[in-house]
């Protein structure tokens, strides 16, 4: 399979607002299932589905649903969701289908649907194989749900899959994470998403660290996780192709390296945000307004904005760095008509000099020490590219794209 990504690929991202409860960690747009009546969002759902493919000026090559978590839906429900994707999207060229399932949602029967009605990959939110890591994070799953999750999934058939998982979490040891890094493994997973975990504003975590019920990871430690965990899944036979993920040769995720490569995606659900060429636009964060909206207008959409060509060629410039491969400058030259070596010539050479990254002629790329100062190494060239804007930078942190 060709995994190259251009200009002419199109994601498209879905979003589903419900899961059995919120993670601790957690600052994406969900709240806890607790018996809801579905339908009305299944109905606005596929109307702002067909919406939104309708206006597609591209083939769209990769689906991603995450949310939330979409096998919390029961199995009928689950069909139906299937079916109103599968139907919008049946003239479309998908490449990848990826679902984010947490490991407590997954059984035979769901999928077996995921795999009738087109799903390619599943995503699974592991996080840890150590109870009390999970208990921190507030997870509901437990370490054995994570195998069967995977043999029910391989059964089924569904061969491309990714394990997440956290490292950095309150308490948690270099051993403790080298011990969660070999189970994974142990699994045979195609794919791994390491991400350090974050304290984000307004999480339950954040306000226990804010309390001092909690104690952050130390710096060191957490470099230190970053480092074994990138040595020891290259051992394994996983290359490392974006900051926080691991793949083996062929399967990379494809909707991801979209965002990763600045590209264009499509948004649907309740608070999805999408990217189409330099129009940013996202929905309402809340389920009912949506489903109001989408009855009343046909979309759901909140804000909107034009993306100027120096905020599009920094974001350009911050996403393109996450990838260990770097930043193709005759490309980037190509999208933005801006020269990286003329226009960041002095932050260049003081980031060569600290030997954080590299620079040759026709890329530039981070040092394994730069790695681990990506986000300084980002704000270096950006704040030369463009000093007002690329000071105040918010800097992509390394993180999953939805929380299953």
């Amino acid at each position: 399979m060709n995994k190259e990504i251009s200009d002419h690929n199109l994601g498209l991202y879905l979003h589903w607002p419900f899961c059995e409860s919120k993670c601790g960690y957690c600052d994406f747009y969900s709240v806890p299932l607790k018996g809801r009546d579905v339908a009305p969002l299944l109905d606005a759902f596929a109307i702002d589905l067909r919406s939104r493919v309708a206006e597609c000026d591209k083939q769209i090559d990769t689906i991603f649903w995450g949310g939330g978590t979409p096998t919390t839906l029961e199995d009928d429900n689950l069909s139906i969701a299937l079916g109103h994707i599968q139907n919008a999207t049946s003239n479309h060229p998908i490449r990848e289908f990826t679902i984010e399932a947490n490991p407590a949602t997954v059984d035979e029967r769901k999928a077996a649907t995921l795999v009738d009605l087109g799903v390619t990959r599943v995503s699974l939110g592991a996080q840890s194989f150590h109870q009390n890591e999970l208990s921190a994070l507030e997870r509901l799953h437990t370490p054995r749900d994570v195998p069967e999750a995977i043999r029910i999934i391989r059964a089924a058939g569904i061969t491309h899959y990714n394990i997440d998982l956290i490292f950095g979490i309150g308490g948690q040891t270099l051993a403790s994470w080298q011990e969660s890094l070999a189970r994974a493994v142990e699994l045979e997973p195609p794919h791994l998403a390491c991400y350090g975990l974050t304290y984000e504003h307004g999480t339950s975590l954040t306000k226990q660290l804010k309390l001092g019920h909690i104690e952050a990871c130390d710096e060191q430690l957490e470099a230190d996780m970053f480092l074994a965990c990138k040595d020891y899944l290259e051992r394994c036979g996983y290359e490392q192709y974006e900051l926080s993920n691991y793949a083996k040769p062929g399967h990379q995720c494809l909707h991801n390296l979209i965002y990763w490569k600045n590209g264009s995606y499509q948004a649907v659900g309740p608070s999805a945000a999408g990217c189409l060429g330099n129009i940013r636009f996202k929905n309402v964060s809340d389920i009912n307004e949506y489903i109001r909206l989408i009855n009343s207008n046909g979309h759901a959409i909140a804000d909107r904005e034009i993306i100027g060509e120096t905020e599009r060629a920094l974001e350009g410039l911050m996403m393109r760095m996450r990838l260990i491969d770097g930043l193709d400058l005759a490309d980037f030259l190509r999208c933005t008509g801006i020269n990286l070596i003329e226009n960041c010539r002095n932050a260049i050479a003081r980031l060569t000099d600290s030997e954080l990254i590299v620079c040759d002629e026709s890329k530039l790329r981070m040092t394994r020490r730069g790695l681990l100062m990506a986000d300084t190494v980002i704000r270096e060239l950006a704040s030369e590219l463009d000093p007002p804007s690329g000071m105040s930078l918010n800097v992509v942190a390394s993180r999953p794209i939805g929380d299953a």
